[in-house]
């Protein structure tokens, strides 16, 4: 069985050091156990020990600005008609923050992430005050656009020169090409792949990205030696903030969720029950049948079982294993959840809520251009009109057409005889054809099987050579057709749900 970098850390230092890395490494991933102190030191986030009441205003230059929600992270409260608001904070919740409201713009650290949060400094006697400052947006919001970027997962300098050489122009240059419309970016978790020094690195990309950034919990931007699970992810919040929010932007209502639990020896999926009172608080406040989109990092169910068919059900760090209480509080409404985490491309639907896991900016952990399952490293781009979004997955320095790949017979040898196209943004609502010698031949066949370019970058103990760990996977995004030796040249026509058509070409070679 292969080993990845979503097990438990403890699985990975075993592997590690059966895989004979250098001492150097191996320092740092046994630090994650706390058998040698991370430099500098952990500490603890300061928090209020007991009931904090919180009295504030959100206001627009001396406007006060009514019906904006108010938290502490576990209580919704509303602003008033003069933008005051009167909390009382649970006992050690960290910040009080607000959703941003659609018509004000997202307010901005220097660095260019999303500040929409104070801390809760509370005086001897209990209480405290926070005032949020907003500027309205020019035009509507209605028309606007986000990007989601899945695992940055930066280990060391060398990763961070990539996200720095790849990702951050061509996101810049994406944004740039917008023009007024509104934007905003989420990095989905595992911005770091356990070093979390490099977060400043992370922020300096954000800064040159040009929009403004929310940020997701991964399994690698944890505190692994902290006492609690509670504590660990004190860092990723002196960096962010909460670690679960909201905000408006146009007709949609987006959400943040923290859905990585850390147990001391490895993490699973879950949703805690006290981010569950605050959802539960948020969504009341959220007309029926509006749209919502959810971002969180491992995705509520990743159908990797059901491909490899080794497990009988989803595995516990793969999903979230009280998925069906996440379900229940979505019923009400038009979802799309965007995750990540697994480093390939699938769509899984539960009912009304559409689940996208997409690809990753690290594609296969920084050893080539393509995840392993096929798909391009790279990100989401997701154009939203009112409450309609359209969806395209960019992968990294490839024109916005690019969105399948296809290979000659033999590519996979339990198919010689046939043509592979690996269309890796693939639903059920697309279509996907071949034409051969100029003759249309109908539909493709879809089957499950390994990516051939994978195959050939990651498949064997000595690849790829930065991280040997890293294997094929079986995907559910392939496409099979007859390709005869007579057969010159095939055409794949693949037809997303909009309407887009994209294509690709294989010629026989010359003799």
């Amino acid at each position: 069985m292969s080993h990845s970098p979503w097990q438990s850390p403890l699985d990975r230092r075993a592997f590690f050091r059966r895989a004979g890395l250098t001492s150097a490494f191996l320092t740092g991933v046994t630090s994650v156990f706390g058998q040698q102190p991370r430099k500098p030191p952990f500490v603890p986030m300061a928090r209020p020990a007991g009931m904090v009441r919180v009295r504030g205003r959100v206001h627009a230059g001396a406007a006060g600005i009514a019906k904006v929600a108010v938290t502490d992270g576990v209580s919704v409260v509303q602003t008033d008609a003069r933008g005051e608001f009167s909390l009382v904070a649970a006992p050690r919740q960290p910040f009080v923050y607000i959703s941003v409201p659609r018509t004000h713009v997202i307010p901005q650290n220097p660095t260019g992430t999303a500040r929409f949060y104070q801390p809760i400094v509370a005086s001897a006697d209990g209480e405290a005050t926070a005032e949020f400052a907003l500027v309205p947006r020019r035009a509507s919001s209605d028309e606007h656009a986000f990007l989601a970027l899945p695992d940055v997962q930066a280990q060391d300098a060398t990763d961070m020169a990539m996200f720095h050489a790849q990702t951050v122009p061509d996101v810049a240059q994406w944004a740039r090409a917008q023009g007024e419309r509104p934007l905003f970016g989420v990095a989905v978790g595992d911005i770091m792949f356990d070093d979390l020094a490099l977060y400043p690195e992370y922020e300096r990309g954000v800064t040159q990205m040009g929009l403004p950034f929310f940020q997701v919990v991964g399994n690698h931007d944890l505190d692994f030696e902290a006492r609690a699970a509670e504590l660990t992810t004190s860092t990723f919040m002196r960096h962010f903030g909460p670690t679960y929010y909201s905000f408006d932007v146009g007709a949609v209502h987006y959400i943040v969720l923290q859905d990585v639990h850390y147990h001391g020896t490895g993490y699973v999926g879950y949703v805690d029950e006290r981010q569950l009172q605050w959802l539960e608080a948020d969504l009341a406040l959220v007309e029926a049948g509006r749209r919502v989109v959810v971002f969180m990092h491992i995705p509520l169910e990743s159908k990797q079982w059901a491909r490899d068919k080794k497990e009988r059900r989803a595995s516990p760090s793969v999903s979230v294993n009280n998925r069906a209480a996440v379900y229940a509080m979505l019923s009400r409404h038009k979802v799309d959840v965007i995750s990540g985490h697994t480093h390939e491309n699938e769509h899984v639907f539960e009912g009304d809520v559409h689940e996208h896991v997409q690809g990753t900016v690290c594609g296969a952990w920084w050893t080539g251009p393509i995840c392993h399952d096929g798909t391009p490293a790279g990100y989401g781009i997701y154009e939203v009109r009112g409450e309609t979004i359209q969806w395209t997955y960019k992968g990294t320095g490839q024109p916005l057409e690019h969105q399948l790949r296809v290979y000659g017979p033999g590519s996979d040898p339990d198919a010689s005889e046939e043509l592979v196209a690996n269309v890796w943004n693939w639903d059920p609502q697309w279509k996907v054809e071949w034409i051969a010698d100029g003759v249309a031949r109908g539909p493709m066949a879809r089957r499950t099987g390994f990516d051939p370019l994978s195959v050939q970058l990651h498949k064997g103990d000595d690849l790829p050579k930065r991280r040997t760990w890293v294997e094929p996977h079986l995907t559910s995004h392939l496409f099979y057709a007859p390709a005869g030796a007579s057969t010159r040249e095939v055409q794949v026509r693949a037809t997303d749900r909009f309407g887009r058509t994209f294509t690709a070409e294989w010629r026989r070679p010359s003799a």
